[in-house]
């Protein structure tokens, strides 16, 4: 069957372009230049920043806007600025209820593509779907939510509320023909929580857009030191305290770090780092300045919380990879980032922070043809598995056969 009209349902969507933001509005440009007819159900942009964008502030709760030509339903949703385990719950069941109003004004549709989180988002879906005879329903995970809310300490004493949120998940997901996501080991998860056909559709990169052979050395990146980059979302997920460890040990003469994002620990962050001379924080740049700001670095880290494994596949580590410079990454031993990075011999992966941290990071910084190598590995290796061209055109393979 020729299924040309797609409902697209995912809590974040352009003018946010980060993270699930970013990917969602690519996949859904990609999809109408190929010809689909594409109807985005979204909230309000808020992310990172948990709260409405500025330029969306007064506009009615329900809008309707055309963005790249497609047609873009939006209800204005609840956003805690302090997202707690219980906020999030009402920011989510929120937009949930506030988006079923939107959902009855696409007409036509031949297939519902939802993204979790937030898994609720499923839901919509799922009422769509019954909607349309001969519909199709593909559910396309980038987080497990409750999971990760467990692994980062978001829940840990709710354990009865979480048995119920578990239940609701599987039954939600059993009700998709078809469900994907981004990394072998979250296929593995998935597995256990429906019987509904899986695909793995990792995030990709656009090459094009970072590309080391042009770029412009950023003003936030403009010291003669050693730069030492993390960019991105500056939230529960990474280990910050470890972070702040790392500024401790690393020696002030040589080298220069800087954050650049936002997130619900930036505060924290940026009184933890005011003791120290050679450590900066930026507020985020957008997609367009990105390149610049990535390849401008000499190494790049991220430190994630070792206990937490492949609740999601962090999408900066592919933009990482791609700006040619070799990453120093800290996480769980059996994390595919683990696996991705040793595969490309494009830096370094520790299981714990120990002192060899430094001490290997002092000596690569020393030796820039290793420095340059490994980020060579890294970008050729990313291109090769994980272009958007090569991901997304496997993608509407799969959906033109269900």
């Amino acid at each position: 069957m020729k299924r040309k009209n797609i409902t697209f349902i995912g809590l974040n969507y352009a003018p946010e372009d980060t993270a699930i933001g970013l990917y969602s509005t690519q996949w859904v440009s990609f999809l109408k230049d190929r010809g689909f007819n594409v109807s985005v159900i979204t909230a309000f942009p808020y992310y990172p920043q948990w709260k409405i964008d500025a330029s969306y502030k007064y506009k009615p709760t329900f809008l309707r806007e055309e963005i790249e030509g497609v047609d873009v339903f939006r209800y204005k949703q609840y956003v805690p600025s302090n997202p707690t385990f219980f906020k999030r719950i009402i920011h989510l069941s929120d937009f949930t209820l506030g988006s079923l109003k939107n959902l009855y004004k696409i007409k036509k549709c031949d297939i519902v593509i939802t993204v979790v989180p937030f898994t609720s988002s499923v839901l919509l879906g799922l009422i769509q779907k019954k909607r349309f005879k001969n519909s199709k329903l593909w559910v396309h995970i980038q987080d497990f939510e409750f999971d990760a809310a467990l692994q980062t300490g978001m829940g840990q004493k709710k354990n009865i509320i979480f048995t119920m949120l578990f239940k609701l998940e599987k039954w939600l997901f059993s009700k998709s023909d078809i469900a994907s996501t981004i990394s072998q080991k979250m296929l593995e998860r998935l597995s256990k929580k429906t019987s509904s056909e899986q695909f793995f559709l990792p995030n990709w990169i656009d090459g094009n857009h970072i590309n080391p052979d042009r770029f412009i050395r950023h003003n936030y990146l403009k010291s003669e030191k050693v730069k030492i980059l993390y960019s991105g979302n500056i939230g529960d997920k990474q280990d910050w305290k470890v972070f702040v460890k790392f500024c401790s040990d690393i020696r002030t003469k040589s080298f220069e770090i800087v954050v650049v994002g936002d997130g619900s620990q930036k505060d924290w962050l940026i009184e933890s780092i005011e003791q120290f001379d050679n450590v900066t924080y930026f507020p985020p740049v957008t997609y367009e300045e990105l390149p610049n700001l990535l390849c401008s670095a000499d190494i790049h880290i991220l430190f994630q919380k070792i206990d937490v494994i492949d609740t999601v596949m962090p999408s900066k580590v592919l933009g990482m990879m791609a700006s040619a410079k070799p990453s120093i990454i800290i996480g769980n031993n059996k994390s595919e980032v683990k696996q991705i990075l040793e595969a490309a011999k494009g830096g370094f992966y520790y299981t714990e922070y120990n002192e060899k941290i430094v001490f290997d990071l002092e000596r690569l910084s020393e030796r820039k043809e290793e420095l340059s190598v490994m980020g060579s590995n890294a970008r050729k290796f990313v291109i090769e598995n994980f272009s958007k061209d090569k991901i997304l055109s496997k993608f509407i393979n799969k959906m033109r056969n269900l």
